[in-house]
């Protein structure tokens, strides 16, 4: 009879080839075995590249003196974190009490990104002896664990850490090998749950070559607000030193899986169209890769706080996350229009046009005179929509010069709320050039990414009914009764901007006399909540191997979804069979 073993930590490489574990001395009486596992010397890193505001952030610990910017904080000490998004209900209503009382100028002043760096502090999910290769918190957090989001991330880091690397068994029973547990499930799993009628099977010499090579998960995070240019270069960097720190060792690491999230897509792109050969393929998920309407409407009218395809929790959940993120456009528009990375998620030049909409309902009453009763006093009125302007359009087909436009009342920035903090008074132009920097270094981004992706690319996208994202932005006024205005493209394009009501709506005024009141309708089209359908659909579907439209899961918790984790899982395996 065998006797029992309990699992070592992982494996430590030696600087000779050889490896090493620790272990300790136990009594004789003490009969169970520890059991160190050794991986293939051939080493494939996975790196987990996060989305947006998936990345913790701290002041520069070492912040460069008399530069211009100023690489100090104006609200924090070195090394203090500013952002490290909060982990579970609890953490949840906390961080939304906290960021709710943020003014304005507060948030200008602590998420200026000159002044950030990459905090790898965060919470990491560690795991236990059940999984068999077990890893430190000093070793995860070497491999950037602690860089992201752990609530967004760890499901996913953890899964792929110890499932990628525990293949197959020893049946005692039957006296041979047997595929672990979770394979069997990622074989057996309905591609239906892909969004596929039927996809290549999963066989068992296809898992005898991955089992050739050792995963190693690492996280890369990056300064969200920088432009993802700049987070692309230091992705590519940490990529160049985790394969040289394998090959030190003297292991065979030639390249690297990509599995990225969101806007981390991007980045990837930028960086696999520089170093294409040190990549053996990339799984993208939920990627907007034409941007998102969303970023629209976050900037111009503040966080939306509610979803139609929500139930009550996932509305409550909503409202939180919108006073983190700031529910109003005078919480959001001093972080983000200064901002290359987050005005990068803005729908770009290959989104379908137009997107955004101007209408006027108008409600007019019924012809029928209402009855004395009291459910009949209650005046009921028929409303009809009027489409007045579309954008971007023929005259206005650059969706950058629409983000230019800053006098516009449709605009999407507006200067005089952009600067509470005044940081960009020394500007010879002041806040609005510092805006036109931003926008200039986002377009320039999506014209030099145009459509490349890695050749071995792979990627899943929100098309999901019970997932609403905006589509498009309809901007609604109602009017009631009569007007002596009649309503134009004309004469709503230059109407005049003249204040905000206390819901944010915007208050225009049409030929000097008539005023409207206009606010976004709610989300319209399907998606994963916030990225929709048709923003990778047809450029996906064109230009990667493989396009999945999937449903069941929220955009900022994809990984988290078991359905995507085997996906993840099933695509490393296929882009495995044509590595080395």
């Amino acid at each position: 009879m065998r006797e029992p073993t309990r699992p070592l930590p992982s494996l430590v490489p030696l600087p000779h080839g050889g490896w090493e574990v620790n272990s300790y001395m136990s009594s004789a009486e003490y009969t169970i075995r520890g059991l160190g596992l050794m991986p293939p010397n051939s080493i494939i890193p996975v790196i987990v590249v996060p989305g947006v505001m998936g990345t913790n952030l701290r002041a520069k610990r070492k912040p460069r003196l008399g530069r211009l910017p100023d690489e100090r904080n104006a609200k924090l000490a070195p090394g203090e974190p500013v952002w490290r998004p909060p982990n579970g209900m609890r953490d949840g209503a906390f961080a939304a009490s906290d960021w709710d009382s943020h003014s304005p100028r507060d948030r200008q002043l602590l998420f200026d990104a000159p002044t950030l760096e990459v905090d790898d502090g965060g919470a990491v999910v560690i795991p236990d002896a059940d999984d068999g290769y077990l890893l430190t918190e000093q070793e995860v957090r070497a491999r950037g664990w602690g860089e992201v989001h752990a609530d967004s991330y760890g499901k996913l880091l953890l899964a792929l850490q110890r499932r990628l690397n525990q293949t197959f068994e020893f049946d005692d029973g039957k006296k041979k090998r047997s595929i672990k547990q979770h394979w069997k499930e990622v074989i057996d799993c309905d591609p239906k749950k892909w969004g596929l009628r039927e996809f290549e099977p999963l066989t068992e010499p296809h898992l005898e070559n991955h089992a050739k090579h050792y995963f190693p998960v690492y996280s890369v995070g990056y300064c969200w607000l920088d432009d993802c240019e700049k987070s692309s270069r230091r992705l590519e960097q940490r990529i160049l030193e985790i394969i040289d720190s394998w090959k030190q060792t003297k292991r065979s690491c030639e390249q690297v899986i990509l599995v990225t999230h969101s806007m981390g897509g991007l980045v990837a792109r930028a960086c696999a169209k520089r170093i294409p050969d040190k990549i053996a393929g990339v799984i993208h998920g939920v990627m907007p890769v034409l941007g998102a309407p969303a970023a629209y409407r976050r900037l111009a009218f503040g966080t939306e706080s509610s979803s139609p395809s929500n139930n009550p929790l996932e509305n409550l959940v909503a409202n939180g996350l919108a006073k983190v993120l700031g529910n109003t456009t005078q919480k959001t528009t001093p972080v983000l229009a200064v901002s290359p990375g987050a005005l990068e998620l803005l729908p770009n030049q290959r989104y379908p046009q137009p997107w955004l909409h101007v209408r006027i309902l108008k409600s007019l009453k019924p012809v029928a005179a209402p009855t004395h009763s009291v459910k009949d006093d209650i005046i009921r009125y028929k409303t009809v929509p009027y489409d007045v302007l579309h954008l971007p359009n023929g005259k206005v087909s650059n969706p950058y010069d629409l983000y230019r436009d800053t006098s516009s009342w449709y605009r999407l920035i507006d200067p005089s709320i952009a600067d509470p903090a005044g940081k960009y008074k020394r500007f010879k132009r002041g806040i609005t050039e510092a805006i036109e920097n931003a926008i200039a270094t986002a377009e320039k981004f999506h014209d030099a990414l145009g459509s490349f992706y890695h050749p071995n690319t792979y990627a899943f996208y929100g098309d999901d009914r019970n997932k609403l994202s905006f589509g498009q932005i309809s901007l609604v006024a109602h009017q009631q009764g009569a007007s002596a205005t009649a309503f134009t493209a004309a004469n709503i394009a230059s109407a005049r901007f003249i204040g905000r009501t206390a819901r944010g709506q915007r208050r225009v005024l049409v030929e000097n006399k008539t005023e409207l009141q206009f606010e976004p309708e709610p989300q319209d089209a399907r998606g994963d909540g916030t990225v929709p359908h048709q923003s990778g659909e047809a450029d996906l579907t064109s230009k990667v191997k493989k396009a999945f439209a999937t449903q069941g899961y929220d955009h900022q918790s994809s990984y988290n979804d078991d359905d995507m984790v085997m996906l993840t899982l099933r695509l490393i395996v296929k882009i495995v069979q044509g590595s080395p």
